[in-house]
């Protein structure tokens, strides 16, 4: 079986990014929506949120310190190996990664304090970093 290698831009979202979790069956807070990228997520366990950090209550079960890549497209909805091209080269490199995927692209947290290591494992891959807003892409 032949994957297709892809070279892909990334393009870094300002701003430092929580992952959160709250009950299954909780209302989808008014923090939750705003600038940035979000994501809310509900399954029978648990209703995820992924937002920017500083608007996130203290005592909400969170972990914080991500940054936020987006896949830039566009990409055919049934095109493979996409996200496989940019996580497996991080997974090599021991880094956990947490994905996002919507109806038009793909989002890739990473932990801020792996950041520089992901730039270069992806440049290294063939992938491109780029910022958003004078962002450097090893930085969150």
């Amino acid at each position: 079986m032949h994957t297709e290698i892809h070279q892909i831009t990334l393009e870094q979202a300002p701003g430092e990014y929580a992952v959160c979790r709250l009950a299954p069956h909780a209302a989808i807070p008014s923090w939750a929506d705003g600038a940035g990228f979000v994501t809310i997520s509900r399954s029978a366990h648990e209703l995820s949120i992924v937002c920017l950090a500083d608007r996130v209550p203290a005592d909400t079960h969170r972990e914080d310190g991500w940054c936020c890549l987006r896949f830039v497209g566009p990409f055919a909805f049934g095109a493979t190996g996409i996200v496989l091209s940019v996580v497996r080269p991080l997974s090599e490199g021991g880094l956990g990664v947490f994905v996002v995927s919507t109806f038009d692209g793909d989002h890739l947290l990473i932990k801020s304090n792996d950041m520089s290591t992901a730039a270069t494992l992806l440049e290294r891959a063939g992938h491109v970093l780029t910022g958003t807003g004078g962002a450097d892409p090893a930085l969150c």
